[in-house]
């Protein structure tokens, strides 16, 4: 399956934003933001100093930062979009509500991977549990009432135990709930909009698909 290769903290001084794809490493001074606060590439000092964006340049630099934000590939975000457009309400929030409820963001959400990347690789390998069943695809989305576990070999690895450490900082979202004692979490509900924290204008990128 594609996936992207290089490096993220590329990423992140592209959109001009810490996304937090490195875990831990993105608290601290090591940070790329920290160390060079602008876009990547020859001219990348020039880019912060042009003129502001406007209409096209906006709506596609948010969808970007959403798209690099959850470890998506063009063609699965738009999948995710068309999904979201197909159900009854606002298109926008359902497609942050999608993107949420994936397996792999439920598992970093619930400190079992100290990135999105890391638990997406806990999924990959087997290690995720849905109400006691194997689930090994990152897209699957979770519901209401679904207890999210790791494997017994997963529970007793140091990066898990220092990512459930690290959670504690972060917190949870309230439509999670975390046993770390027990290494599972329950989905209590879905995801409202006022759960996402992050700076996102999802009315833009609605905008930019339905040009």
């Amino acid at each position: 399956m594609a996936r992207y290769i290089g490096s993220v903290c590329r990423l992140c001084r592209r959109e001009g934003m810490k996304l937090f794809l490195k875990g831990d490493r993105c608290f601290t001074d090591k940070c790329a933001i920290e160390k060079r606060n602008y876009a990547p590439g020859q001219h990348g000092k020039g880019v912060r100093t042009k003129q502001k964006l406007q209409g096209y340049g906006l709506q596609l630099r948010e969808k970007q930062k959403v798209k690099r934000l959850y470890g998506m590939l063009e063609g699965q975000f738009g999948l995710f979009f068309q999904r979201a457009t197909q159900e009854k309400g606002v298109s926008g929030e359902l497609l942050l509500a999608k993107l949420e409820r994936r397996l792999d963001n439920v598992a970093y959400r619930l400190g079992f991977g100290s990135s999105r990347a890391q638990a997406r690789q806990l999924v990959r390998h087997g290690h995720l549990r849905v109400n006691d069943r194997k689930v090994d695809v990152p897209s699957f989305q979770v519901r209401p009432g679904d207890v999210v576990s790791l494997s017994a070999a997963a529970a007793k690895n140091a990066q898990v135990a220092a990512s459930l450490e690290s959670v504690k900082g972060r917190g949870v979202p309230k439509w999670l709930e975390l046993d770390a004692a027990a290494f599972k979490g329950k989905v209590s509900s879905l995801p409202a909009r006022d759960d996402i924290n992050f700076p996102i204008q999802e009315q833009l990128i609605v905008e930019l698909y339905s040009k």
